[in-house]
């Protein structure tokens, strides 16, 4: 977009992005396909924005695969069309949080990879929206090995992090510790950039921080999951948060006590939606109803701070991290539908 400077292209985007929020799928309309089939769901789907890419591919595609490959597409040209009119002044934030894509993406080769899966299927649920576009991805799903495909993208910003996890990756057969990795990298180069003196970066910052909070918060819960503690903990918290800092995560995750942990957590915050949601938390709940929670807690705060800075990239932002949650949501539905989950264990799933 050519900025003319001042307040007027930061106006236009903020109203494009009001006029793409109004047009979101409501909670009512998740319900209602609750009780519709596959295909009935694919026809409702094919109603709303993501017409033109289910009438594309549907002489290619049926059920299930049909909805996640227009998914995809959908996302991945509403984030290009957002970039056309995104002020050149907070362009970078944009494109830092777009990178997000680029570790997921790669990471969803990866683990196809490994597991055999193939290169038709995995292309299904790329969504080429980051650094790495259509054709690169397209190249790295013609590698016939996971050490080439890290090759390949050496020269990119997660290539050194990469390089240095792989090995054991592949050995452990995990990827957990090397995701983990990359968006600590993720984060690191993003309050990086939001630190570096340019205008807006305060406001980027705020962004980056609610993040990594939700994403730590989230971690602590799975850590008692999984009874883990010590070292192993510390490794996976991020730092750069701005409710907790990984210090006191991790002396939180040494409580044994949940009410003694929710007491604690809400006396570090003094956001009161925050204090909130751990006040939820107190009752027993499965990790993805933990994950639910919080998601809903950082899509408002989100939606908070774009109206209390509506000149700055925050509008942008939240929007973007809601249509990211749509197809989040549609997903879930045509998976659960596929694979005859109950009505109830499929709305447990939704963001909304």
């Amino acid at each position: 977009m050519v900025d003319v400077g001042g307040p007027a292209p930061y106006i236009y985007v903020s109203t494009r992005m009001r006029v793409r929020k109004a047009k979101l799928i409501p909670r009512e309309e998740y319900l209602r396909m609750l009780n519709m089939s596959l295909p009935e769901i694919t026809r409702s789907i094919g109603e709303t924005e993501y017409k033109k890419e289910i009438d594309e591919l549907s002489p290619s595609f049926s059920g299930v695969n049909l909805i996640e490959v227009a998914l995809s597409w959908n996302l991945a040209k509403e984030y290009q069309e957002v970039l056309k009119i995104t002020p050149s002044g907070v362009m970078k934030f944009v494109q830092g949080y777009l990178r997000h894509w680029d570790i997921q993406n790669v990471l969803t080769i990866l683990r196809g990879k490994a597991q055999g899966v193939k290169p038709g299927k995995i292309k299904e649920v790329l969504v080429p929206a980051g650094e790495l576009d259509r054709n690169i991805l397209d190249r790295l799903l013609a590698e016939d090995s996971p050490e080439r495909i890290v090759e390949a993208v050496k020269g990119r910003r997660l290539g050194p992090v990469l390089a240095a996890g792989i090995h054991d990756a592949l050995e452990t057969g995990s990827f957990a510790t090397l995701e983990n990795e990359l968006y600590k990298n993720l984060y690191l180069q993003m309050i990086s950039d939001a630190k570096a003196g340019v205008a807006g970066g305060h406001e980027f910052l705020g962004y980056i921080q609610t993040e990594i909070d939700t994403r730590n918060i989230m971690n602590l819960f799975r850590f008692r999951g999984q009874h883990a503690g010590g070292e192993a903990v510390k490794a996976l918290l991020i730092p750069g948060g701005k409710a907790f800092t990984v210090d006191e995560l991790l002396r939180m995750s040494t409580i044994e006590s949940m009410d003694e942990l929710i007491e604690a957590a809400k006396k570090k915050t003094r956001d009161p939606e925050l204090a909130a949601v751990f006040e939820e938390l107190r009752q027993q709940r499965s990790i993805h109803e933990v994950e639910v929670l919080l998601t809903n807690y950082q899509l408002k705060r989100m939606e908070r701070l774009s109206k209390r800075y509506p000149f700055s990239v925050l509008p942008i932002l939240a929007y973007l991290e809601k249509k990211r949650y749509e197809v989040v949501n549609l997903r879930a539905i045509a998976r659960g539908k596929e694979y005859g989950l109950p009505n109830e264990r499929i709305e447990g799933y939704l963001v909304m």
